[in-house]
């Protein structure tokens, strides 16, 4: 650093606070009657002190002006309209937060820890905060900026604003209150709560949400890590998809580019794992797995390292005819045995192996928002086979054993 930079430095705001507190300081010291040599000592070391501190803002500001610069280079190079992105102060998240109390954590993932904030006019928010800063950390938080400051749909996270001025940058969510799918489903004791109809509602609006991002986004969004765990609930057990650090907003002549595979075992698609090529048929297999825990209650994976994994075993019941052998209670005790066979068939060819021979989420999402309508227009068992074939024309469930199928290949 120059003189003249140094001298900047020295009485630019941030600075000039640290250097007045050494001179009165110095003055308060020598009047003392310490010494010089003292007075010298104690000066070399407040100088240090202050280096450090002056050093410590300087990263703080390069890393706010990195971020800075990566978001509006993001935004710059996107297509379709960005909605204003609210930018948030320290001081407001802190208090909304309680200084990121532990007690105010909602949950942790990979990427960050999400906080239970209130802002002074009592809106409830959700702040994510990332657990470390590096750049590849940087790019996954403002990736999720650019894809969600794009999208307007009741079924996704809204995504209100974000703070630029913490050494990690956070993002400021729409507050979801009931929690996740996943806990509902395998930590909850009150899981019965989450009705088969309510299930149904959840997988259709799900499916919704997908099939705007893969269709009616200005390009192509493949979400690329659906999980029970990325699925909140609000009051009501409306569903809402989150956490779009992995997402990519890919354009339609770009669909065959390369990248670093991104996910949660489990919910992998073995295709995409082979090839490193996201695609829409991703979600779709990720889509089944989230369909499997709605009809059975159990985990994608287990903790016991010998268990095979949902996918395998779900499979291997509809192979066999064990179907009903593994449903959640509550799926057994309130479905119509032919709604079950209707979401297990669909759970089956979102499952299949050949990502070609998957269904797409459009499609899928007219399958299930028509079996909706259908449960809800009170057809009676007898003739809901009949309304079940009405639902898609290029149905293979029809005049068909619903188990039964021909090779997944």
């Amino acid at each position: 650093m120059n003189s003249a930079a140094y001298i900047f430095t020295l009485f630019n705001p941030a600075s000039c606070q640290y250097f007045c507190l050494i001179v009165v300081l110095s003055i308060i010291i020598y009047c003392t009657g310490i010494g010089i040599a003292t007075t010298f000592l104690i000066l070399v070391f407040a100088c240090v002190w202050m280096h450090r501190k002056l050093k410590k803002i300087e990263e703080k500001e390069a890393k706010k002006k990195l971020f800075k610069r990566l978001l509006q280079q993001q935004l710059s190079s996107g297509k379709g309209s960005v909605f204003e992105t609210k930018l948030f102060v320290t001081k407001e998240l802190e208090k909304a937060t309680d200084n990121f109390n532990e007690s105010r954590i909602l949950g942790k993932g990979e990427l960050g820890t999400v906080y239970k904030g209130m802002q002074s006019d009592g809106t409830i928010v959700a702040v994510k905060k990332s657990n470390k800063i590096d750049r590849d950390q940087l790019l996954q938080f403002i990736n999720e900026v650019l894809i969600l400051s794009q999208i307007n749909h009741r079924h996704i996270v809204k995504l209100l604003g974000c703070c630029l001025e913490t050494e990690v940058p956070l993002l400021v969510y729409e507050f979801v209150s009931n929690g996740t799918l996943s806990q509902h489903l395998h930590d909850d004791p009150s899981a019965g709560m989450i009705t088969w109809e309510n299930r149904l509602r959840i997988a259709a609006e799900v499916a919704g949400a997908l099939s705007y991002l893969h269709s009616c986004a200005s390009t192509a969004i493949f979400h690329r890590d659906i999980k029970s765990s990325n699925i909140l609930l609000d009051e009501n057990y409306r569903a809402v998809v989150s956490d779009f650090g992995l997402s990519r907003s890919v354009a339609i002549d770009r669909t065959h580019l390369t990248i670093l595979v991104g996910g949660t075992f489990g919910y992998l698609d073995p295709e995409y794992i082979r090839s490193g090529q996201p695609n829409d048929k991703s979600d779709v297999y990720a889509f089944g797995v989230v369909l499997a825990e709605l009809l059975t209650g159990q985990e994608a994976v287990s903790s016991d390292k010998s268990d095979v994994g949902l996918v395998i075993r779900f499979l291997s019941s509809m192979k066999e005819n064990r179907l009903f052998e593994i449903l959640d209670k509550i799926v057994a005790d309130e479905g119509l045995e032919e709604e079950i066979l209707f979401v297990a068939k669909l759970v089956k060819r979102c499952l299949k192996l050949n990502a070609r021979k998957r269904p797409g989420m459009k499609e899928i999402a007219a399958e299930l928002e028509q079996l909706r309508r259908i449960k809800e227009g009170s057809i009676d068992k007898q003739n809901f086979q009949d309304g079940y074939c009405s639902i898609s024309e290029k149905s293979d469930f029809c005049n068909v054993d619903l188990i039964t199928e021909d090779t997944d290949e």
